[in-house]
């Protein structure tokens, strides 16, 4: 019997799902973006990722970018991504992979992934939650906690930069990929890497996959890259989702306006993210370290 996209998923870390970008989103999302990636390389829009700053805070100390933050704000008035992420199609799959409710669901990140013009970029080995110099004990136990979310890439153009080691969502790192992924440095060849894959998406192509999965990427200035970077939870996940969420800097989501540009699900979504926030007190800090 072929197993189903959740019994892939979770035994992958990953999935690939085409046919998410219905042919009534496609033109607006890549018109939306190619104005928001516009804005960001002329530097009228600040909330990008920094060439040379591989996790937040991204700063600015370097005016290329390989990463857009934010593009639901209502500043940029953009319309077309808070619309494709509350769409029935995207929402579905969210849910059968989540095996949940849609009272469930809570809105989170949109970003935007795009190519550096000047200079290519790398990201190394890395688990989004997990720092690189954890033991094997602790790695092991922030592995067993299932933080309610999945985070996907989706191409507007043809995107091979993710690489992944599948099923690594579940177990330590083996003394091997210990050894290429606890320092600050990219991989010359991210192949190298025991058990390691390249992911390639087609246009419309969505790869969704458990941010703990080991994962790094590498970003070709010479290929054009547009590819929808995000993520949704689920209330289950509480206080567990906080950090890798709101360290990206959420506080504009609070806004009445940006309420106001949501369509009624997504409203509902925004209510429960916002009260992740307010359940959070003090200083939540970063995830990872540069």
């Amino acid at each position: 019997m072929k197993p189903s996209l959740k019994e892939l998923y979770d035994e992958q870390g990953y999935v690939i799902v085409p046919g998410l970008v219905t042919p009534e989103h496609l033109e607006a999302l890549e018109s939306a973006s190619e104005r928001v990636i516009a804005r960001t390389r002329s530097g009228q829009w600040p909330h990008r990722r920094t060439v040379g700053r591989q996790f937040p805070p991204y700063g600015d100390g370097d005016p290329d970018s390989w990463g857009v933050q934010h593009v639901m704000h209502p500043e940029l008035g953009e319309m077309a991504f808070a619309r494709w992420y509350t769409s029935d199609a995207l929402v579905s799959t969210v849910r059968e992979l989540l095996g949940c409710k849609e009272d469930d669901l809570q809105m989170e990140l949109f970003n935007m992934l795009i190519n550096p013009t000047s200079n290519s970029f790398a990201l190394r080995w890395h688990r989004d939650d997990v720092r690189e110099n954890a033991s094997e004990e602790e790695e092991r136990e922030a592995l067993s906690v299932w933080h309610h979310g999945t985070q996907w890439n989706t191409a507007l153009r043809t995107d091979s930069c993710l690489y992944v080691v599948p099923g690594s969502h579940k177990v330590p790192r083996t003394p091997e990929q210990r050894a290429l992924s606890s320092t600050p440095d990219p991989p010359k060849d991210p192949l190298s890497m025991p058990g390691a894959i390249q992911v390639t998406l087609q246009l419309g192509e969505t790869v969704f996959y458990n941010n703990n999965i080991l994962h790094c990427a590498a970003y070709d200035a010479n290929a054009p890259r547009i590819t929808l970077h995000a993520c949704m939870g689920e209330v289950r996940g509480g206080p567990a989702r906080a950090r890798n969420i709101l360290q990206h800097g959420l506080e504009w989501m609070k806004e009445d306006r940006f309420a106001d540009t949501l369509d009624e699900r997504g409203k509902k979504m925004l209510e429960r993210v916002v009260k992740l926030q307010e359940t959070v007190n003090g200083d939540i800090g970063y995830s990872l370290a540069n």
